[in-house]
């Protein structure tokens, strides 16, 4: 399965080849390769208008196809850039992800199985934090000694805790590189503060962090789910108004404020697995590490999943469960009425031949090991 996944950074197209396969009520998926294609600047813009969306739902489907071509596999799940994600009083009233796939199997001649997140948000969900259907599967062994936690620092952070006897939870914290990155490229013109150099110059500036702190997203129960339409520029220039900080002092403080609101949701958990753009950044990493003293926080990359390529693994999962008609999401992590096979599937050039559907639930992930069965 050649997964391909667009985060909120929009930076750029994260490819992984992953060879999936079902051992009882365990799925394998062993790592075959992966890879980032940078966005091209054109299709960054956001859009104003029905044209533009029009224009950007086909350049990103054709960006998709050109990246996915590139690789060898039997079959695309793409989870689309989200272009818009609703969200009012805590309840996800839609979402919206562009890249249309008929431009994917045109490219590839592959069958594509894309259009995840609008099932669950159908069920009540919020159609996020779907790295929880990787998430609990993957920990489900690791979290029989001790609570467990998976967090993916991308444009904005998620966090999956497990427990073992208990449900587990989920949400999007608030922001992970999104405001960092927004700020970065106000102050330097890149897009992101590389290496945290700026950050690791910089101290917390107390009346700002309270400013941020006291957004009402933190406060909701999970789950929740949010995303650029509410961290934004904008956002951070209200936020900062009237303050005088310095370059330094500001990347320090967003830095603080990451950290904080992730550490929170995994308090309880003894190892923290961090994944995404985010573990690239030591200022963060030690941020995390200062607020949750007690536990073990470790790159996935650990534990065999690459950091910068394991929500591409997650897309590929996805759509292996959705071709053998599993659920592909976790209602205690989404908040939907219960378990739906998520994705629809636009046929390649061949005629679509889909598999008998599986019969026994998946219960667990084992990362790498032979295949028992396609």
């Amino acid at each position: 399965m050649i997964g391909l996944h667009s985060g909120t950074s929009a930076d750029a197209v994260d490819v992984a080849v992953a060879d999936l396969s079902l051992d009882g009520p365990v799925v394998v998926l062993s790592p075959v390769e992966h890879a980032e294609h940078p966005f091209p600047d054109r299709l960054r813009a956001v859009p104003t208008g029905a044209g533009d969306v029009c224009a950007l739902d086909t350049g990103l489907g054709r960006l998709f196809g050109r990246n996915a071509a590139g690789y060898r596999g039997e079959r695309v799940s793409s989870l689309g850039q989200t272009a818009h994600h609703r969200v009012e009083s805590g309840t996800c009233l839609g979402t919206l992800q562009l890249g249309e796939p008929a431009w994917i199997a045109e490219a590839t001649g592959l069958p594509v199985v894309s259009g995840f997140r609008q099932r669950d948000v159908a069920a009540g969900g919020h159609g996020a934090p779907l790295a929880s259907t990787l998430d609990v599967l993957w920990l489900a062994e690791l979290s029989k000694t001790a609570p467990a936690a998976a967090l993916n620092l991308g444009g904005i952070a998620n966090v999956t805790l497990v427990r073992h006897g208990h449900p587990p939870s989920a949400c999007d914290t608030g922001p992970g590189n999104a405001l960092l990155d927004a700020a970065a490229r106000r102050i330097t013109g890149t897009p992101c503060d590389v290496d945290g150099a700026l950050a690791l110059r910089g101290a917390v500036h107390p009346g700002l962090l309270d400013r941020l702190l006291a957004d009402p997203h933190y406060a909701r129960p999970a789950p929740k789910s949010t995303g650029k339409e509410h961290f934004n520029a904008g956002y951070l220039d209200r936020a900062t108004e009237g303050l005088a900080l310095t370059p330094e002092d500001l990347l320090a403080t967003l830095v603080e404020l990451t950290a904080r609101t992730a550490a929170r949701a995994c308090a309880d958990a003894r190892l923290v697995v961090v994944s995404g753009g985010g573990t690239r950044n030591p200022a963060l990493m030690a941020a995390l590490r200062r607020r949750l003293p007690g536990s073990d926080v470790r790159p996935s990359d650990d534990l065999g999943l690459p950091a910068g390529a394991k929500e591409a693994h997650l897309t590929a999962l996805l759509g292996f469960l959705a071709w053998h008609g599993l659920p592909g999401n976790v209602p205690a992590a989404t908040g939907a009425r219960g378990p739906r096979p998520l994705g629809s599937i636009t046929p390649g050039r061949a005629p679509l031949r889909l598999p008998e559907p599986a019969t026994t639930p998946v219960t667990g992930l084992r990362i790498g090991g032979s295949r028992a069965c396609t």
